[in-house]
């Protein structure tokens, strides 16, 4: 019987055109459905926020869809978007919704209100406000939440091919339909650096856009937070006692 061996040089070497191109269509699917996603799921959450009693069922509809087992919804989308790369990508942003909509509602919930109050004491509406103080202080929770969205997206990409596009899932199906060991762990293996590459280049992307959350200690970052929201409400009290003089 011929060895068959799970880690093997010669198959990357031999294969690399069609593994390179799975590993590019596993990234670049990930990559467009999370930012659809994201677009999709800022404003949901803005308007949940906004209007407090559309969050419980903008959060269940988001949990109804995630809890449908993605190799049932993948098999259900292909009769109407047919066979390819838009039946997964409809599937992946439904699923990326529920974990961006439920991060970045928490994060927007979480601002703290003595920052807000200044900032209407400012002048600001509502518009202002969410674009210039909440999302802001919002941004290590929605941050978090498409770090989250993006390594549960690489797993997903390849139950894909059960429609036609499956990125590197679809070498692992054809590696456990011919029993070749070597292709099942190549995929695996790049399934896995590609997950934990996106994280960790959005974890850098995190703390460049929020050089605040890299504080010295639990204590000096909420001293830090509590000085940073009594100088904004004193701007804010002095702006009004100006307004009134």
């Amino acid at each position: 019987m011929p060895p068959n061996p799970w880690f093997s040089w010669s198959y990357v070497q031999n294969n690399w055109g069609e593994i390179s191109q799975a590993l590019v269509e596993h990234t670049t699917i990930t990559l467009q459905a999370v930012l659809i996603a994201l677009v999709i799921a800022l404003p949901l959450a803005a308007l949940a926020h906004r209007v407090r009693w559309l969050a419980v069922p903008v959060l269940g509809t988001t949990g109804v869809m995630y809890t449908i087992p993605s190799l049932a919804l993948f098999s259900i989308l292909v009769p109407f978007t047919g066979i390819g790369r838009t039946p997964v990508l409809i599937g992946l942003v439904m699923y990326a919704l529920l974990i961006l909509v439920r991060n970045i509602l928490v994060g927007l919930q979480g601002v703290d209100p003595d920052v807000r109050d200044a900032a209407k004491g400012l002048g600001y509406g509502p518009t202002r406000l969410l674009a210039a103080v909440e999302i802001p202080n919002a941004l290590p929770s929605i941050l978090t939440g498409v770090r989250l969205a993006t390594v549960s997206t690489v797993a997903l990409v390849t139950v894909g091919f059960v429609a036609g596009f499956g990125g590197l899932g679809t070498l692992m199906f054809r590696g456990f339909r011919s029993s070749y060991n070597a292709q099942i762990m190549t995929a695996t293996l790049l399934c896995l650096l590609l997950a934990v590459v996106l994280d960790l280049l959005l974890m850098i992307l995190g703390r460049a856009l929020t050089p605040w959350s890299r504080t010295r200690g639990p204590a000096a970052g909420q001293a830090e937070g509590r000085g940073a929201n009594a100088a904004s409400a004193a701007r804010a009290a002095e702006a009004a006692s100006e307004r009134t003089a």
